[in-house]
């Protein structure tokens, strides 16, 4: 694969111009995010590169929820006095706001909690379809024995356990496609993969072990072939790259708030108008429905439909908050400065001798997550070493246990950058990670035994 990252997250034609955040932008941007300043183990400077688990938050966001409980703290569409008016009138807004983020109508973008809940509805959706539910326009979403659901061996457990409990369910069969070495997803398998059997193809839009971005158009244009409906996990590219969801013209995609400078507790659906019209709901209950009586209930069109029960009002406004915040930024800037933390990420690997990268070793398609393996230490120890240097990684297998089979390790050390993340960072982070095999004595028994050869 070959080309920039903006090839793949904009259709052929994208003329958004790239440039990085300057040194006095980037400045401005730390100062945006309080917790950056703090200091770990005995003074050390934070060195955050744990933005693939959850991302920090900046003030405009920390601000928009505290302002939503002092001022407008209210239950959405249900009450008629003045607050409840406001509370409606932000939570809207901010679907109106998450949503033109990621090039998408606002009636086509369902609150969930996290993109956990988001790919589960989908699953869901589709087995209350197989049951029968939802009449016949929902019988495009039912699955039945003989019908197969496509993955790949990239998926972290989010995009993958719900399609294997969906398979179980209906009866189909669950297949995938491999990765290369790189952590690429095997793209020659493709057309043989996904068959006129296939009724979902379910990928993910970047790895979060890899790194590895997947070019959607080949699975897009396959799926329609076949006439199978495409769900993609967006929830690593969102926060990092410029992303239209209709110009990639995926059926449904996933993704959450936390990772995107949004508080926990919150995330988005993005479905197709018609099939989000056609589908059944997942979840029942109140807020989610037109007319009920003792026998019977007819549902609320989307996204109302989707989102049973007292909504996450306030996290939801500081999602569109960080939407706005990001916007404002610009995301061709943001993928641009990320780009070059990819390069320093990987240099700073490759400059420790023993250290494994796990995925792509070069910039082309990929973001700033290098998963790596430090020979003859584990993955633990590792994160332990560098969080004594004030650097804040994450470890183990990352949800994504089959990837880390594929591999034939159990668990790596992953340091992800995001838009906050300096040069200077990175070097905090180097210097740490030259330091592990010493601080386990490896380097000196490897010279000892070399010496005495």
């Amino acid at each position: 694969m070959t080309g920039t990252i903006q090839d793949q997250v904009r259709p052929a034609g994208g003329t958004a111009a790239r440039r990085e955040l300057t040194p006095a932008e980037l400045a401005a941007v730390r100062a945006d995010f309080p917790l950056l300043a703090r200091t770990v183990r005995g003074g050390r400077p934070l060195v955050y590169l744990d933005s693939g688990a959850t991302s920090q938050k900046p003030d405009v966001v920390l601000d928009a929820e505290q302002d939503f409980y002092l001022q407008r703290n209210a239950a959405v569409h249900r009450g008629a006095h003045q607050l409840a008016e406001e509370a409606t009138e932000a939570f809207e807004s901010a679907r109106a706001g998450v949503a033109s983020f990621v090039g998408v109508d606002a009636d086509e973008l369902v609150w969930t909690s996290n993109a956990t809940a988001g790919l589960n509805l989908v699953a869901y959706a589709m087995s209350n379809a197989s049951l029968g539910r939802g009449g016949e326009a929902a019988r495009r979403f039912a699955l039945a024995p003989g019908d197969e659901i496509v993955v790949t061996e990239a998926e972290h457990h989010a995009n993958l356990v719900p399609w294997q409990e969906l398979a179980a369910r209906t009866g189909a069969t669950l297949r995938w496609l491999g990765v290369e070495d790189d952590g690429r997803v095997r793209l020659d398998d493709l057309a043989t993969a996904v068959t006129e059997r296939t009724k979902v193809l379910a990928f993910t839009h970047a790895s979060n072990v890899t790194g590895a971005i997947t070019p959607v158009a080949p699975f897009v244009a396959r799926a329609r072939e076949v006439g199978a409906l495409t769900v993609l996990d967006a929830c690593q590219s969102v926060p990092h790259l410029p992303v239209d969801l209709h110009a990639l013209g995926v059926d449904f995609a996933a993704f959450s708030g936390h990772k995107m400078l949004a508080p926990t507790g919150v995330g988005a659906l993005y479905g197709r108008r018609e099939l989000l019209e056609a589908m059944p709901p997942f979840l029942t209950g109140g807020s989610m429905v037109e007319v009920v009586t003792m026998e019977t209930t007819t549902y609320a069109p989307p996204p109302q439909r989707f989102e049973a029960g007292t909504q996450m009002v306030s996290q939801a406004v500081a999602m569109g908050a960080a939407a706005q915040y990001l916007g404002d930024l610009g995301m061709d800037a943001v993928a641009a400065h990320e780009e070059h933390l990819t390069r320093l990420l990987l240099d700073a690997v490759a400059s420790v001798p023993g250290v494994r990268v796990i995925g792509p070793t070069d910039t082309t398609d990929r973001l700033a997550t290098v998963s790596f393996v430090v020979e003859g230490v584990h993955a633990h120890d590792v994160g332990q070493v560098l969080d004594d240097a004030g650097v804040a990684v994450r470890v183990g297998h990352h949800c994504a246990q089959p990837l880390h089979r594929r591999f034939g390790i159990a668990a790596t050390a992953r340091a992800t950058a995001a838009v906050y993340t300096t040069d200077a960072e990175i070097e905090v982070f180097r210097e740490a990670l030259a330091g592990v095999r010493t601080f386990f004595g490896l380097d000196t028994y490897a010279a000892q035994e070399g010496g005495a050869a």
